[in-house]
């Protein structure tokens, strides 16, 4: 009997099922992205912003009114689109499309090297219908390259002990993005420890190192504060009601892993983090490793009194996903035999289960929704601000609008500097705008998203929004309407 040819073999496996499916998941991101195109969200604008100024020689707005924490990788990026000129926002929205389909694989290949591959599939099958992580894709959040840098770190590890240096490199690539990679970092430091002869341990200290000291560096250097990054974030968070007292934390994890994950998720999740402890519990180090320090590092920053979102357990919430992945295909670890077939029909019960429960609760028009308002108000913004008219009136003073959710878009698609655009809410600095052009929503959906305040309900909110004294209308469109005075 004669074996296949060698090529069959390597043609077999390189197209092997996962791989269709990761190449199904590529053409459904990119259709949707042709037919729901989307915008960088509010962070990920003020990192072409401060890309544009780094690119230009220009002193880095960091300081600017109500801007979110920097991230040092993002800036690079940023300057790198911003050769691209108003498109690389684009740009930066189909990048971190690609990163969430590399962040799918590098879930699937954790399950598949620390359990199967049929639980690789299933957590990324997962992460694809919990539609929260799409959305953060598709507004170019940066959450998704850091988890995808992550998530590769972790199944380098998980195919070798003690990997060292490229898992190293890609948590300090991820702590440029985010600095809850140093802790990440700082503990798998530790861990290499006692394997390291003491030129290894200096090496590895310094890439370990590098990420935190060059995001003081850039702090330092832009604002003369080297913790400014802490203090931004802490007062931020002051500021905008995203504080919570430690106390506040545990129940914090509960309801946003609820919100992220989905509760038959949730409860998958758990069951198969105790399979997975019975059954194999050397396979566990790796996703076990990083639930616990993402869990960790989320009651870290409730005690540093930062912003306590759900953005901070998303590394948490993907370990969830992938024990959920072997509460519901963890039977292919088993022989032949009744417990493996019991496994399995328990595992098709909850499968369906969980698809009803599911398909009773989405709203997959709401989500479709917000991705075209997402687009369509964008490019009415656009239109908006390239009327002649009103490109004439932002000659005559500052750009102002309601608050500062505009602001970077605004300044991105007319190329303005810090001091040209202006939020009505920043009270101290709006009161000397006297003259040039105001922005206000223009129908309702604007008006609740980027017209209002959700933590303010005052009058003076409202009012935010109606022209300034002595403005006049001068051009509209659907979602939006300027408003001009030109002193003189």
């Amino acid at each position: 009997m004669t074996s296949a040819p060698a090529s069959t073999t390597l043609r077999a496996k390189r197209w092997s099922w996962p791989t269709l499916l990761l190449i199904g998941l590529g053409v459904c991101v990119l259709v949707g992205a042709l037919l729901y195109p989307t915008y960088p969200n509010y962070d990920s604008m003020y990192s072409l912003l401060w890309g544009r100024e780094l690119l230009h020689g220009q002193p880095l707005s960091f300081e600017a009114y109500r801007a979110p924490t920097e991230h040092p990788l993002g800036i690079v990026f940023g300057a790198l689109l911003a050769l691209l000129g108003r498109g690389g926002d684009r740009v930066m929205v189909y990048a971190t499309l690609a990163s969430f389909i590399v962040l799918v694989a590098g879930l699937y290949r954790l399950g598949r090297v620390a359990f199967t591959p049929l639980v690789g599939v299933v957590a990324g099958l997962i992460i694809c219908t919990r539609f929260d992580f799409p959305f953060l894709a598709a507004r170019a959040y940066i959450d998704i390259p850091y988890l995808a840098l992550v998530i590769w770190a972790g199944a380098l590890e998980a195919a070798r002990r003690r990997r060292g240096m490229s898992v190293l490199v890609l948590l300090g690539f991820a702590g440029l993005l985010r600095p809850e990679a140093w802790v990440l970092s700082g503990v798998y430091w530790l861990y290499l420890f006692p394997r390291l002869a003491w030129r290894e341990r200096i090496i590895t200290a310094l890439v370990v190192g590098a990420a935190p000291i060059l995001w003081v560096l850039t702090d330092f250097a832009v604002t003369g504060n080297p913790v400014f990054s802490q203090t931004h974030t802490s007062d931020l968070a002051e500021e905008l009601g995203r504080q919570k007292g430690l106390g506040e934390v545990p129940a914090a994890t509960v309801s946003f892993l609820k919100s992220l994950v989905k509760l038959p998720v949730a409860i998958a999740g758990f069951v198969g983090l105790l399979l997975a402890a019975w059954l194999t519990p050397t396979r566990l180090r790796v996703p076990f490793a990083l639930l616990v320090v993402g869990l960790g590092t989320f009651v870290l920053v409730g005690a540093a009194g930062l912003s306590v979102i759900n953005r901070y357990l998303l590394v948490p919430s993907l370990m969830v996903m992938l024990f959920a992945g072997v509460a519901a295909g963890g039977w292919t670890m088993l022989r032949p035999g009744l417990p493996r077939r019991l496994w399995i029909a328990a595992a098709v019960a909850a499968v369906a289960f969980a698809m009803v429960w599911t398909l009773l609760r989405v709203n997959l028009n709401g989500l479709f929704t917000e991705l075209q308002f997402r687009g369509d108000s964008r490019a009415s913004l656009v239109t908006l601000l390239d009327k002649p008219a009103v490109r004439a009136a932002a000659r005559c003073g500052p750009v102002t609008t309601p608050n500062h959710k505009l602001i970077p878009d605004v300044r991105w698609i007319l190329n303005l500097p810090e001091h040209r655009v202006v939020a009505r809410s920043d009270i101290p600095t709006a009161a000397k705008v006297h003259s040039g052009l105001a922005i206000l929503a223009g129908n309702r959906a604007v008006l609740l998203r980027q017209g209002f305040n959700p933590t303010d309900t005052s009058p003076q909110d409202t009012a935010f929004n109606l022209p300034p004294a002595g403005y006049r209308w001068i051009a509209a469109t659907s979602y939006y309407a300027a408003y001009a005075r030109c002193a003189g």
